[in-house]
């Protein structure tokens, strides 16, 4: 896959948009499983997921390769692709925080 210049409109949008996509599942995983800070846990293996090419077996058959590659993958981000995956570290921790005000107000159904 080629690398295509990132300009900053498209560097905005897309902060943004990862912003709401991660806000919106956490807010919905929250209601269902009536856990504040779910989509905050699992962030981190999804940004795993997200940057690494590497199946989920292969971390436990496998453990000291796959984590080098992972660390390399990491490494090898640019900053505008560490930026939108902040942004949706912080779509989920506002999710969180979203229900959580909304139960202190007396919301019961969150």
């Amino acid at each position: 896959m080629a690398n295509l210049p990132l300009t900053i409109p498209t560097l905005i949008i897309s902060m943004l948009l990862f912003m709401i996509l991660f806000f919106g599942i956490g807010f919905l995983l929250n209601m269902l499983l009536r856990m504040t800070w779910i989509m905050a846990v699992i962030y981190p293996v999804v940004v795993i997921m997200i940057v690494d090419n590497v199946e989920f077996f292969q971390y436990f058959s496998e453990p000291g390769v796959t984590f080098s590659k992972l660390a390399e993958s990491f490494v090898l981000l640019h900053f505008s692709d560490i930026f939108v995956l902040i942004f949706g570290l912080v779509g989920a921790i506002l999710s969180g925080v979203a229900i959580r005000m909304l139960r202190v107000r007396g919301y019961q159904m969150f």
